[in-house]
């Protein structure tokens, strides 16, 4: 039997020798690429935090001292010594595990949001209360990546946790110098570690291009690394870098090293208040294919052989590559076309053009909000902005999209992939929330393309808007056939026209597949239906109303939230203007959905073919027409 069979829970653990333990980590990278591979998933992270999680379950009683793990994507090897080894065919499926951190599995998952940065506000807030309970024996463990420390949220967590409390709670940075690319985050390195790996020179030179731009500590940090040239060569470095925020510092540690990672850890949780363990491990360690992917370490992946990494299935072309190759051709012919995103330039499509036009391309790391009123910064001074982001993503930004680009008028385009029910990633990546929230924003205009040549216009159109806000979203995967109007009208184009209709079905973006569809078999029964797709879906046309005006039933059908979405929209344009037309909307209800194919969750949602025919089958019974 191998070890690996033997670990039900933590405490099966710390039983185990050093030996066992380095036993152990090899078993479960072999567990992982075998498992992984067959159902996809985050697999380059999990192999690169093996030792360091088997360490902080022996240091740590879970869950008396809840383990945060910041996005969550690695922490499969935190489900595998909690007691779910033997459900690792079922990641990702429906019913199965999850991909992240998640409450209904087990008592040892706390964070199931999986948006960066936001771990260290949970354990401040998690210790506070500790506190205030009496609980002085607990202690809080929130584990970051280097990516996270891009982020804002994560210093403002600092400056509440190092507040001069005895309060104890344990960061530990992650470092693997990349987030989904290679990151502009990361803790200093010790001294020691400088001199074997990195060389000393060097790292003063990634002290300049990236401590710098570090909020709050960065340019102190630096100035304390430079001092060392000048003949400062005793001066431990991170002490003297964490000491003015109230911060104790212990690393860097190898994080491969379960021995030295269990002295620093139990340092860190004797000391009695917060303290920083900066672990340096490699994503992907341990699976030649992984190590050797230079973009990404294997960060996501569908399924794969597991001897040489390659994918089994076909990648048709999608929606991101499509974005990707016509902004090239933009940036060609306009030279103030520039790119932002928040540390996905490779899963945004971005990476494209910032190979041609590296000048143009800007980086801000895991900062939503910052990436939003830079952007907002640079209309201002003559160029045009594309933020590239996850539509879930967005949500982090809202306010900055309201108060500092549509209040000003900045020529800002968001493209927002992702959009829509993603699945396989569960509640917190699916991109459901956009079109309710940025619908409440003044001058905002935004483009759902149905296809790929409507995804070309709509990017077009949307850069040529140069006094508000635009908006181009599109979902996860691979593309549909083109989709063709019959004709073209202001309100919008017509997919299927019927003379004097009983029923039209509004279909916005990705939905107008099902909607024709619907459209067919409702039509074979002699119920005369109608598809339009408006394409430029907010605000809310005035075509588009008095289009729909004197039909008997209009359907609105939408992947992203009923509450608040197109089709309520569409409902309160038309008693404005006193239409009398039976109006059903059709979305994403007021909840969150758990994992699932993206066809299943449509299907379940009655947001299919057949769901949408049945929901007019019963308006028509109930006596609409």
């Amino acid at each position: 039997m191998s070890i690996l069979d033997g670990i039900k829970s933590p405490s099966d653990l710390r039983a185990l020798s050093i030996d066992q333990l380095n036993e152990l980590s090899a078993e479960i990278r072999d567990f992982l690429v075998d498992r992984v591979t067959r159902t996809g998933g985050h697999l380059g992270p999990n192999l690169g935090v093996v030792e360091l999680t088997l360490a902080l379950h022996r240091v740590f009683e879970s869950p008396k001292d809840p383990i945060l793990w910041d996005t969550g994507h690695q922490s499969y090897v935190h489900k595998i010594v909690t007691g779910r080894a033997d459900q690792f065919n079922t990641l990702r499926q429906e019913g199965g595990l999850s991909g992240y951190p998640s409450r209904d599995e087990s008592i040892h998952d706390v964070i199931e949001n999986s948006h960066a940065s936001t771990a260290l506000s949970y354990a401040d807030g998690i210790a506070k209360a500790f506190e205030i309970n009496g609980e002085s024996d607990r202690h809080v463990v929130a584990v970051v990546g280097d990516g996270a420390l891009t982020g804002g949220m994560t210093w403002e967590a600092i400056n509440n946790i190092a507040d001069g409390s005895g309060r104890s709670v344990v960061i530990v940075v992650n470092d693997n110098e990349r987030s989904y690319s290679p990151t502009i985050g990361g803790m200093a390195h010790h001294l020691a570690t400088l001199r074997t790996t990195r060389g000393y020179e060097k790292f003063l030179d990634w002290g300049k291009s990236v401590l710098e731009r570090t909020p709050v500590v960065g340019a102190p940090v630096y100035d304390a690394l430079h001092g060392m040239k000048k003949g400062l060569k005793d001066f431990v470095a991170p002490q003297g870098m964490f000491e003015d925020l109230g911060l104790k510092y212990i690393g860097p540690v190898d994080g491969h090293d379960i021995a030295d990672l269990e002295f620093a850890l139990e340092r860190a949780r004797d000391f009695g208040g917060p303290v920083i363990v900066h672990a340096i491990t490699e994503k992907g360690r341990g699976y030649a294919p992984a190590v050797q992917d230079e973009a990404e370490k294997f960060h996501a992946v569908g399924i794969v052989d597991p001897e040489t990494g390659i994918p089994l299935t076909t990648a048709k072309r999608n929606w991101t590559s499509v974005f990707s190759s016509h902004l090239v051709e933009i940036g060609d012919k306009r030279p103030d076309v520039v790119a932002i995103t928040a540390a996905m330039l490779g899963p945004t499509g971005l990476e494209a053009f910032s190979k041609a036009y590296p000048q143009r391309t800007f980086d801000v790391g895991i900062a939503e909000q910052h990436a939003v009123t830079s952007a907002v910064g640079m209309a201002h001074a003559g160029l045009h902005p594309v933020v590239a982001v996850y539509a879930t993503f967005l949500n982090r930004a809202i306010d900055q999209v309201i108060m500092d680009c549509a209040m000003h008028k900045g020529g800002v385009t968001f493209v927002l992939d992702r959009s829509g029910i993603t699945g396989d990633d569960g509640a917190s990546h699916n991109g459901m929330w956009d079109m309710s929230l940025l619908r409440v924003v003044p001058g905002l205009e935004l483009a759902a393309p149905r296809d790929e040549q409507r995804l070309i216009e709509a990017l077009d159109r949307a850069i040529d808007i140069s006094d508000r806000p635009t908006v181009v979203r599109f979902p996860k995967g691979a593309l549909p056939a083109p989709i063709e109007a019959v004709r073209s009208v202001p309100a919008g184009d017509i997919l299927l026209d019927e003379e004097n209709p009983d029923v039209v079905i509004v279909a916005i973006g990705a939905m107008a597949v099902p909607a024709l569809e619907a459209a067919a078999a409702l039509n074979a029964e002699g119920i005369n239906t109608s598809v339009i797709d408006p394409i430029w879906a907010l605000p809310v046309n005035d075509e588009l109303l008095q289009y729909l005006a004197d039909v008997p039933l209009v359907v609105t059908i939408e992947d992203g939230l009923r509450a608040g979405g197109i089709g309520e929209g569409i409902t309160a344009g038309l008693k404005y203007i006193s239409s009398r037309a039976e109006v059903v909307n059709m979305g994403v209800p007021k909840k969150f959905l758990a994992h699932a194919s993206r066809a299943s969750i449509i299907k379940q949602l009655g947001l299919d073919a057949e769901g949408i025919a049945s929901r007019v089958r019963d308006r028509i019974r109930a006596g609409v027409l």
